[in-house]
């Protein structure tokens, strides 16, 4: 599965070198063609980070799952950002973790991952 990430102070990209997996970070005019995992971090009061919603609204026919990254000082507000991407888009929502990662949070998004793998692979038979 593509991991798709968006990282603004480096934890999020932290936590994405530490899965092993294949990945690639948003950019500008990024179009992806295969369905991918999107980790992204929360930013202001719990919102979208704009370029994530701007690769989104292009992208999001092959987004299978959300996970975000928050601090839990804010409370309700941690990790927000997958909710509110879940919600809107109607994927799962895999898990929030807290700055980079720890490694139960990483053991458990790849569980997950991998869960979703299996879901995927028996729905396109």
């Amino acid at each position: 599965m593509l991991i798709v990430y968006d990282s603004l102070t480096g934890n999020v990209e932290r936590f994405v070198k530490k899965l092993g997996m294949r990945n690639i970070k948003i950019n500008n005019g990024l179009i992806v063609d295969e369905p991918f995992v999107l980790i992204t971090y929360t930013t202001g009061f719990g919102e979208v980070p704009k370029r994530v919603a701007e690769f989104l609204a292009q992208n999001h026919s092959y987004l299978v799952a959300v996970t975000s990254s928050g601090n839990r000082n804010w409370g309700e507000k941690f990790g927000l950002a997958a909710d509110k991407i879940s919600e809107r888009y109607k994927v799962k929502k895999l898990s929030k973790f807290e700055l980079s990662g720890n490694e139960s949070e990483i053991e458990n998004f790849l569980q997950e991952v991998h869960q979703l793998g299996k879901c995927t692979k028996m729905d396109s038979n």
